[in-house]
């Protein structure tokens, strides 16, 4: 059966809400409307079984099913998406109303695309109407979150690296396809769409000199407020711009015999690709895990993504372009990480929840003290003496918050001696 790049909406469901009893397991009603859905698509009877509850979040079910009869040449088992109810209008943010027209919008993006360019799960079927897509399943492979919590740090090493690279080979084959993302969600009816980053970014470079001001007596230095305020020129319309899966988590990247594929677009957009490199170097703040990685592994990971966007921007190569680049994009995520967890760790309540931003259950200063940390050394590289001393004073200003406390590495890399960290 030909992978679909378009809704199948249009094509008359015989299934509704009547034909089912109200108290119908909910992974079984899952399961019955993508039989329905594939059914309708190919014109004949395809029956799915050994369905298995795969969990998803408080917005989706996720489920793998074998496809037990099957007319056409379906794969042996796929994975059905469920989005449940749209969540509550927000007039004043558009583009978080729901999430399934980004997700569906990325899967037929990278659909199209051909095979061996396809970082993600080819999608078999669509129907905005039940809000469901049927999905090529990838296997029970390894995740990259798997390999940090394993005891082998070569294999978590050759992991991380993989996922780098994978996501910058993900960004080159997009570079160029903006507009096609776009007429996507505008056929699903999303008339603006932004990247979910952009306003809680330009609300960070609002907000934080005042904030660092008034919860940790930090006053940043006209310099380091302008150098950070410079940064929001990664948010336009730049020359390196490309696809962003927006939470890049070790969870949703499985490690299978073809490499690195990437799962959950529900927040994906195009942006500037220096953010979506600097959001694996912090590490993963949208995963929000109180981890680290070992000294030089973020470089490693960079220099990685760097060898797969440069076929696309070779001057990215090139320290003199990339190194501020990077500055921007970290100071840029350190900014909001700083927003939303800051207010929680002095004791002032929960800062404004943002999509990209992980909250980490515990260690939450220290979390964000290695953020800070980051920031520094990446200021340090450029001598950005403004940044580099504020990050500092940061860092300082937690430490009676916990801020000094010492976080773990990843499991996998637990022999590494304290000090080695990134």
């Amino acid at each position: 059966m030909t992978p679909l790049t378009a809704d199948d909406s249009d094509v008359p469901s015989p299934l509704d809400d009547s034909s089912h009893p109200r108290g119908e397991d909910e992974v079984d009603r899952t399961v019955a409307l993508a039989e329905d859905l594939l059914t309708r698509r190919s014109g004949a009877r395809v029956r799915l079984a050994d369905a298995e509850d795969l969990g998803g979040s408080t917005r989706s079910r996720v489920v793998r099913v074998r496809v037990a009869e099957n007319p056409f040449s379906l794969p042996r088992t796929l994975v059905v998406k469920h989005y449940l109810a749209p969540p509550d209008t927000d007039a004043d943010r558009p583009e978080r109303v729901d999430p399934f027209p980004y997700e569906a919008a990325s899967c037929q993006l990278f659909t199209a695309l051909p095979a061996e360019d396809r970082a993600t799960p080819t999608l078999y079927a669509n129907d905005p109407e039940q809000r469901l897509l049927v999905l090529e399943d990838l296997g029970r492979c390894a995740s990259l979150a798997d390999k940090l919590d394993g005891d082998d740090p070569k294999a978590a090493e050759r992991a991380l690296l993989g996922a780098a690279r994978a996501l910058g080979n993900l960004q080159a084959v997009t570079a160029a396809r903006e507009g096609d993302f776009g007429a996507l969600l505008r056929r699903s009816g999303v008339r603006h769409w932004r990247d979910p980053l952009a306003d809680d970014a330009r609300s960070a470079l609002a907000e934080i000199p005042d904030l660092l001001a008034h919860l940790l007596r930090v006053e940043a230095a006209p310099a380091a407020v302008s150098h950070a305020r410079s940064a929001a020129g990664l948010l336009g319309g730049t020359h390196y711009r490309a696809f962003s899966p927006s939470e890049v988590s070790p969870e949703n990247c499985l490690l299978t015999g073809a490499g690195a594929r990437f799962l959950d677009f529900e927040w994906g957009c195009f942006r500037d690709v220096a953010l979506t490199a600097a959001s694996v170097r912090l590490p993963f703040p949208g995963w929000g895990r109180p981890a680290v990685l070992p000294s030089g592994m973020a470089e490693a990971m960079t220099a990685a993504w760097q060898s797969a966007v440069a076929g696309v921007w070779p001057e990215l190569a090139d320290l003199a372009v990339s190194g501020p680049r990077h500055l921007a994009a970290t100071t840029l995520w350190v900014w909001v990480c700083t927003r939303s967890l800051l207010p929680g760790v002095v004791g002032k309540g929960n800062g404004p929840e943002q999509v990209v931003v992980g909250r980490p259950p515990q260690h939450a200063a220290a979390v964000l003290a290695s953020y800070w940390r980051r920031l520094r050394t990446d200021a340090e590289r450029q001598r950005e003496e403004a940044t580099a001393e504020l990050a500092d004073a940061v860092v300082a200003a937690l430490e009676p918050y916990g801020g000094d406390e010492p976080l773990p590495f990843f499991p996998a890399f637990s022999t590494c001696r304290r000090g080695q960290e990134a």
